[in-house]
């Protein structure tokens, strides 16, 4: 069965509207606010699980706010496994959207997954057809999961935002490099396939130099989850088995559609409404 594995971070979010963003120490007024669970890793999996593929989401959260996490994932047919971390705030994250769609995120860090979680998510990991990572995980959690995916031949995707310089055992290990246009950096000899995103003008496979066209479902309104949305579904169609031309067509369907609706949830498409 196919079975995506997302090793991320979880937390709270809060998304304003604005006419227009701030200019130096200017203070705005919002036109709503809307608050949601959110973080790069979290939305992957919700992606990948509005795609029917069995999707596990693997983070660090406060200890308040699993119940809701477990909650939520199990309402998308899915699974949350969550480090509890008791006196520790989960992320959050400040999206601010202005007229033109275009947004800036601000990320508080919170509770983080450690090295020595890892091995108890060992037979996850193993059992994954495709695990997904990111840079909001701390680079030796990453090479811990990693390691273990590898040695069991399961496929790993690295998005690499927030964009830092990689290690050379983590480029030794992933198999797909998702970057967008200011994510390439060190990525120019690596041995993994490198899909780069290019925003509404679709995504490039390096390998191949194929340009797979975007997909317009309408006017752009809010591209937060835009690229989490197009790694949660690239992921879930690699695990069925899809070619990864076809798997980034279907990527592309799915973020045209995501940036034509407000916040981040609610615009995550289900495999049958794009």
């Amino acid at each position: 069965m196919p079975k995506v594995v997302v090793i991320g971070a979880v937390g709270k979010s809060v998304s304003m509207d604005v006419d227009k963003f701030h200019v130096g120490g200017e203070t705005i007024f919002a036109k709503n606010a809307h608050g949601e669970f959110g973080g790069k890793g979290f939305n992957r999996a919700v992606a990948s699980a509005r795609q029917n593929v069995e999707t596990v989401f693997i983070a660090a959260c406060g200890a308040e706010d699993a119940s809701a996490i477990e909650s939520l994932f199990e309402a998308e047919g899915a699974r949350a496994i969550l480090v509890k971390r008791e006196g520790e705030q989960s992320d959050f994250a400040s999206i601010i959207t202005d007229a033109a769609g275009t947004t800036h995120v601000t990320v508080f860090q919170g509770a983080a997954l450690k090295v020595e979680d890892v091995a108890s998510f060992r037979e996850e990991i193993a059992s994954a057809s495709i695990l997904v990572l990111d840079n909001e995980i701390p680079e030796e959690v990453n090479v811990a999961a990693a390691e273990i995916a590898s040695a069991h031949g399961v496929k790993i995707i690295l998005n690499p935002a927030p964009y830092r310089p990689l290690g050379e055992r983590m480029k030794e290990l992933v198999d797909i490099y998702t970057p967008n246009e200011f994510e390439t950096e060190g990525l120019e000899s690596v041995r993994g396939e490198v899909v780069g995103t290019l925003g509404a003008k679709g995504c490039v496979i390096r390998s191949s130099g194929v340009v797979v066209p975007p997909v317009d479902h309408g006017k752009s309104v809010d591209t937060t989850g835009a690229g989490d949305t197009f790694n949660g579904v690239l992921a879930a169609r690699l695990a069925e088995g899809e070619a990864l031309e076809a798997a980034c067509l279907a990527a592309n369907d799915a973020a045209g559609y995501e940036v034509t609706v407000r916040y981040v949830l609610p615009a995550i498409p289900r495999r049958n409404k794009v």
